[in-house]
């Protein structure tokens, strides 16, 4: 018991560094980046207190507005569109294919690329130029357009691809994972009534798949509020401010712009984003974990 006691402690001392650093590294930056959003810093930080003033001048930001609108296209087609291709590569290598290793680590590659690569090799596919506008057009089909990544009106849809084309292979890891662990005797049951292949994932796997899709939801949505180098890298957030994003109109006011009370705001409106989409998955885990307690 007391060699017990001797190593839970050294396990304890050896986590305080980390402690340390959560406290106030992390924590302690958060709070005064929303202290300096009360006031009215421009190239350094300011201590005269200006009240809500920098929030209201975010919100009548027609940058800042754009940015919002541009964000939740992305995220919701982001977030769907990879859960959707993802539950659907699973289930592919769930059939047991042959060469299924070769297949997940061809899915999974692209995750393993930071966004800075993915946009410069989307940015050189999209290029009318260069990319595939160009590639059918010498094919002989010289009217054939796509120039999305110019185009106001489709300019953020270019981001989505990219971003889909990144974010698939990590729900198809976690959505596979969680289809390896369901009984055969479920697929036994329904090849005996005669129930068709896609009808048993629909109905009887998709269902039991709620906590590897919510948290593959939670690490994309992450993923979303935080982006900021793919839209660099693919676009710059244009043309003008087509695909301009939160984390962008932030780092430009914070380095550009040099107007740290203003981006000091929008990161704090980042932060309670984070914390809206963070906190109900880990209060529902919570709930749940209790539950099961409560009938063991």
């Amino acid at each position: 018991m007391a060699q017990m006691r001797k190593r839970s402690r050294t396990a304890s001392y050896a986590l305080l560094p980390t402690w340390f650093a959560a406290i106030f590294v992390y924590i302690g930056t958060m709070v005064w980046s929303i202290r300096l959003s009360f006031t009215d810093s421009t190239v350094f930080p300011s201590s005269n207190y200006v009240g809500l003033a920098q929030y209201a001048r975010l919100f009548r930001n027609s940058r800042w507005l754009a940015s919002l609108e541009n964000v939740v296209i992305f995220g919701v087609l982001y977030v769907i569109g990879c859960l959707v291709l993802g539950f659907l590569l699973a289930a592919s290598l769930d059939r047991k294919v042959r060469f299924e290793s070769m297949f997940r680590t061809i899915f999974l590659y692209p995750y393993a690329m930071s966004f800075v690569v993915t946009g410069l090799i989307w940015q050189w596919m999209l290029n009318p130029t260069l990319g595939i506008q160009a590639f059918v057009r010498s094919l002989g089909w010289t009217s054939f357009v796509f120039d999305w990544i110019v185009s106001r009106d489709m300019a953020i849809y270019t981001i989505v691809l990219a971003g889909l084309w990144q974010g698939a292979g990590l729900v198809m890891v976690i959505t596979l994972a969680g289809m390896r662990g369901i009984s055969e005797e479920q697929w036994k049951a329904a090849q005996i009534d005669g129930i068709p292949v896609w009808r048993v994932y629909v109905s009887i796997i998709l269902p039991q798949l709620g906590p590897a899709l919510a948290a593959a939801s939670m690490l994309l949505g992450m993923g979303v509020i935080k982006t900021y180098d793919l839209v660099v890298a693919l676009t710059g957030g244009g043309p003008g401010s087509a695909t301009e994003v939160p984390a962008k109109f932030i780092m430009d006011n914070l380095f550009e712009r040099q107007n740290l009370g203003l981006a000091s705001a929008g990161a704090t409106v980042l932060v309670l984003s984070v914390l809206m989409a963070v906190v109900p998955f880990r209060y529902a885990v919570y709930i749940r974990s209790r539950r099961k307690g409560v009938q063991r």
